[in-house]
């Protein structure tokens, strides 16, 4: 029997002929943490009395969740995470301004085909855009990999899900896992890997899988997967790896077969992540906020397909849309390109590169009964501000349609 990419990842991480189901201590090819959860392994790691860390190299820092710091509370964080970066030699250490986590980690390339990567983030699931294996881990666990670089893990099966037919117009990558999380559920995928495959996966840029595999967590998976292929190589400038692949005849817990073939721009209605509609169900709800960017869909693709609808339009009167490139790389680009002056006509706030709203630090924070469309991944209840306020989450396309009518609006009346 064949095995699936997660299980050679977790082979060649362990030293052994790793199947689903195995515990297996791995060696971690990477590491990440943020400033939402490096303070909290920092502090593991002096609590557990360990003065280093394992290899200074593997390690990358990034403060993106609340940058620019907006209070003194979030400022002696950061400084907490400057002052271990320079004492520990990590280089690899992304200040205000460089851009999202999962971005920076794969467009720098500290993220390879056939690592095992784990961060202090539940979407360290979006490697799998490039066949890697990511998964998010808590902070303590964290402390345990600066100082052992190594970490023990039950490997997951795999759920292989192909998406087959011809996407129709207005429909992105965000339309499609949106979909998928719709029929597979919020816990339908608990500790799976998901394998996405099929012609449509085939087509996609490596940053349209990217936000394939950022939402799988959102299923309940341990990670997201993409069988590298000659996209992935090209991404890395051809660089001449060996590119490990699910073999034909591996054993999968389950296939699920997705035909887009007709499928409209998708929507997931507050407060689920899984309770995804079509948009023709829900446009019309009036809209107090726009938000464009975030680690599922800040990238650069994503910028085009939103100027796309607002060249020579405008925000509607009391719409506040916010765009925020996931780099400072994504932010150049676009500026080269005109997107930027593109989104400030139409009434747009472009602001520095990070996380911006999503996780409801600041930028954008939600007050008591305001409604936003957002390109993130989560609308949980409180995500970006207050209780009461209503998240729902939708393609740049979508986002860009709904700022000009100030409500929810079909994308394809403006293509």
């Amino acid at each position: 029997m064949g095995l699936t990419l997660a299980e050679k990842i977790f082979s060649r991480a362990s030293g052994t002929e790793a199947v689903a189901g195995d515990y297996v201590v791995a060696k971690i090819d990477v590491a990440m943490a943020h400033d939402g959860t490096a303070p909290l392994a920092i502090e593991a790691l002096r609590d557990m009395g360990v003065d280093g860390v394992w290899d200074a190299g593997r390690i990358v820092l990034v403060i993106d969740h609340v940058a620019p710091s907006p209070a003194e509370g979030s400022s002696r964080l950061h400084m907490l995470m400057r002052d271990f970066a320079k004492k520990n030699g990590i280089r690899a250490f992304y200040d205000v301004g460089s851009g999202i986590c999962h971005q920076l980690m794969v467009e720098q390339g500290h993220v390879r085909p056939g690592f095992l990567a784990v961060g202090a983030d539940s979407h360290t699931c979006t490697y799998g855009a490039v066949g890697a294996f990511g998964t998010g881990i808590g902070s303590t666990e964290m402390a345990a990999v600066f100082a052992s670089g190594e970490l023990w893990f039950r490997v997951p099966k795999t759920i292989r899900i192909e998406v087959s037919g011809a996407p129709p117009e207005a429909i992105t990558p965000k339309d499609i896992t949106l979909h998928i999380v719709g029929l597979v559920g919020a816990d339908g995928a608990t500790y799976k890997a998901v394998e996405f495959c099929g012609p449509v996966v085939e087509q996609m840029s490596v940053e349209g899988r990217m936000t394939l595999c950022n939402m799988a967590v959102e299923m309940g998976a341990k990670t997201g997967l993409v069988n590298p292929d000659e996209k992935v190589r090209q991404f890395y400038a051809g660089e001449d790896a060996e590119l490990l692949r699910s073999d034909g005849d591996a054993e999968y817990e389950k296939r699920i077969e997705v035909d887009v073939s007709g499928l409209e721009p998708q929507v997931a209605y507050p407060p689920r992540v899984d309770d995804v509609r079509p948009i023709t169900e829900v446009e019309g709800v009036e809209v107090d906020q726009v938000f464009i960017g975030s680690c599922t869909n800040g990238r650069l693709e994503d910028l085009r397909a939103a100027a796309k609808i607002l060249e020579g339009r405008h925000v509607a009167e009391g719409v506040r849309a916010l765009v925020i490139p996931a780099s400072r790389q994504v932010y150049l680009q676009a500026l080269r390109e005109g997107l930027l002056e593109t989104f400030i006509r139409a009434g747009c706030v472009v602001c520095s590169p990070g996380c911006g709203p999503c996780a409801g630090g600041h930028m954008g924070v939600l007050g008591p009964g305001e409604v936003c469309v957002s390109t993130s991944n989560r609308n949980f209840v409180g995500r970006m501000g207050s209780r009461d306020a209503k998240i729902y989450l939708a393609s740049p396309l979508t986002a860009a349609a709904s700022a000009v009518s100030g409500k929810l609006a079909d994308p394809r009346d403006f293509l």
